[in-house]
C-alpha cells in the first residue's frame, strides 16, 4: 500500500512515498470535505445512525483505538462510514443497518471525506487512518458488525 499526499509531486493520483513526508493519502482533502468515489481509492461500509457508533467503538477499543479511517455524519441520518482497502467490501454479506458502498456495477456510490484539520463540519473524524493503519479491516469489521446487531 502506498500512501500518497495531495501535493505538487502528485501523478496520476500516487507518489512515491520518499516524496510523501506527512504521509496523507490522496483522497483526503487538504481543507473541507470532499466527495470520494467508493471503490476507486477505497472502500465503504456504512452503518446508519447508534448502531454505527457501537461499531465504532466496539472497533476502535478491539484496535486499542488504532482501527483505521472511520467518517461519521453530524447531520440527517448520522451515518458512519468504515473505509477499507478497495475491492474488498462485496466480500461479505453485511447485515441489516450496514451497506457496502464500493465500484459493484449498480451506481456510482460516492462518500464525504473530510480534511484532517480545519472546519470539516458536517462530517469529522471518529478515527482517522495512519501509516500503519491504512484501512479498517474487513474481516474484524464486519465480526464487530455482526456482535452488535446482535
Amino acid at each position: 500500500m502506498v500512501l500518497v499526499t495531495v501535493g505538487p509531486d502528485r501523478e496520476a493520483g500516487r507518489m512515491n512515498p520518499r516524496n510523501s513526508p506527512n504521509g496523507v493519502p490522496s483522497w483526503i482533502p487538504a481543507s473541507g470535505h470532499a466527495l470520494r468515489h467508493a471503490g476507486i481509492h477505497f472502500d465503504a461500509v456504512r452503518v446508519t445512525g447508534v448502531l454505527g457508533e457501537e461499531v465504532a467503538y466496539r472497533l476502535m477499543e478491539f484496535t486499542d483505538f488504532r482501527a483505521g479511517p472511520i467518517v461519521r455524519e453530524l447531520t440527517g441520518e448520522q451515518n458512519v462510514y468504515f473505509l477499507l482497502p478497495p475491492q474488498t467490501a462485496a466480500a461479505y454479506a453485511w447485515p441489516a443497518g450496514a451497506r457496502a458502498l464500493s465500484r459493484s456495477g449498480r451506481g456510482a456510490a460516492f462518500v464525504g471525506i473530510p480534511a484532517l484539520d480545519g472546519l470539516t463540519w458536517p462530517l469529522d473524524w471518529r478515527s482517522r487512518p495512519t501509516a500503519d493503519v491504512p484501512f479498517v479491516e474487513p474481516g474484524l469489521l464486519h465480526e464487530m458488525v455482526g456482535r452488535a446487531v446482535r
